[in-house]
């Protein structure tokens, strides 16, 4: 398994790191952490290098994503998207392995 990242969020990630400076060829770092109103939350950022041996790195159009061991128990076959519509703008985690998740999205449970 691995986590797949649409064609939105490609463009979306290649746009932050041409305009944001310290995003600039760096790898998406995407992870689970614990909190949120249904027990887990997503979260994102960039990482010039593994964190560690243990990191599984994914990439697709030149998009280098990383995530550590534990969150990819509770991240694979996930699809990062993202979204620009009338109900917000942001990345989406479609994440088969979410048992529950919240009303806003942004956090699950497995």
């Amino acid at each position: 398994m691995t986590i797949e990242v649409s064609d939105k969020a490609v463009s979306e990630i290649k746009r932050i790191q041409q305009t944001d400076p310290s995003a600039s060829g760096a790898m998406l770092r995407v992870q689970v952490v614990g909190g949120g109103c249904s027990g887990m939350s997503y979260k994102l950022g960039f990482d010039s290098q593994p964190a560690g041996t243990t990191d599984k790195v994914f990439e697709k159009e030149g998009i280098r994503i990383v995530c550590d061991s534990k969150s990819f128990l509770y991240l694979s076959g996930t699809v990062l998207d993202f979204t620009d519509g009338l109900n917000g703008t942001g990345f989406v985690f479609n994440n088969p392995n979410a048992k529950r998740t919240c009303g806003c999205g942004s956090s699950f449970s497995a």
